[in-house]
Parts: structure tokens; C-alpha cells; sequence
């Protein structure tokens, strides 16, 4: 895989901690991105998402959408050549989890 088509990402917990930089593709999806994320995530962390779907990505004060690869979202203005991508990770259980009958 050449060079140029790698992308170096850390993501950013909700208490300041950092899981990466780690180097993708940039035809990974954001759904893969997601998917790593949840089985990489630090167990002794007060809240842990259960599956992918509980995780939101936010880069550039943007949710990203699971079917753009991180090519499509990467920012043109102010990325450096070499330079650490950091998205924000928020984690938010699904209505159905959450709801009480």
C-alpha cells in the first residue's frame, strides 16, 4: 500500500486519555474505524461502549456518517503532510438499551 494512502488517526476518549495514533487507510470506513475502537477500548474506563454502534466520531466538529471512509473525511485545510489526524469519540448506549418500560 503506497504511502500517501495511509492516515494516522488517535481518538480521544471522553476523560482526555488517547487510544492510537494508529495508521488506516484511507478506504477505511468509519464503521471499521468504530469497530476497532470498541474492541480496543481501556476496560478500567467508568464507560465502555458495547458494540459499535453506541460510538459517534466526531472530527472537525462533525459527526461522521458509517459509510465514509476516512479519505472523504479528512479536513483539506490546516492538515499537515505527516501529521496526526484526532477524532473525538463520544459514547452514547441506544435508546432501546436506555429506555425503561
Amino acid at each position: 500500500m503506497p504511502e500517501e494512502d495511509l492516515v494516522e488517526l488517535k481518538f480521544r476518549l471522553y476523560d482526555g486519555s488517547d487510544i492510537g495514533p494508529i495508521r488506516y487507510s484511507s478506504a477505511s470506513t468509519v464503521a471499521m474505524l468504530k469497530e476497532r475502537i470498541v474492541s480496543e477500548w481501556p476496560r478500567d474506563k467508568k464507560i465502555i461502549p458495547k458494540a459499535a454502534s453506541d460510538v459517534k466520531l466526531i472530527c472537525a466538529g462533525k459527526i461522521l456518517e458509517n459509510n465514509k471512509t476516512v479519505g472523504q473525511c479528512r479536513v483539506p485545510f490546516g492538515e499537515l503532510p505527516g501529521g496526526v489526524i484526532t477524532m473525538h469519540v463520544v459514547v452514547q448506549p441506544s435508546l432501546a438499551k436506555t429506555k425503561t418500560g
